[in-house]
């Protein structure tokens, strides 16, 4: 069994992400007065979910593709799953800004949760097909 350095690098990147996120999410809150909540506020509602659905779904997946990469997936298939996961955090946030029915919208929102589960379900296939049976 190896470090999962492929997914260490992603997750680094990631990181950086999710920190941007969630001073975004601090900026907001400091600039509307809002200590709880969103107060109604559109554009820091957005920005709370954008950070919430990041770390709802980077985490399971990130730690599947690091489980296969130490069990000796190819390297070349953790960059794809990986690669894909980093590109659907990216698209994410650019639709959850964007009015609803633009084409920023469709390719970024729903163009990254259908491609977000897309990974889950290929690095949860490739475990269970690499796992089973224990």
């Amino acid at each position: 069994m190896h470090a999962p350095s492929v997914t260490a690098f992603y997750l680094a990147i990631l990181a950086l992400i999710y920190a941007v996120l969630a001073l975004q999410v601090a900026r907001l809150r400091r600039n509307n007065r809002v200590l709880f909540g969103d107060a109604d506020n559109r554009q820091l509602r957005s920005a709370i979910r954008v950070h919430a659905n990041f770390i709802e779904y980077v985490p399971i997946i990130a730690l599947l593709i690091a489980l296969l990469e130490m069990s000796g997936m190819p390297a070349g298939r953790v960059h794809l799953l990986m690669g894909g996961l980093l590109l659907t955090r990216l698209l994410h946030p650019l639709g959850m800004y964007a009015r609803p029915g633009t084409w920023q919208f469709n390719a970024g929102r729903v163009c990254g949760i259908l491609l977000t589960i897309a990974v889950l379900v290929s690095a949860g296939v490739a475990s269970v097909s690499r796992f089973w049976p224990f």
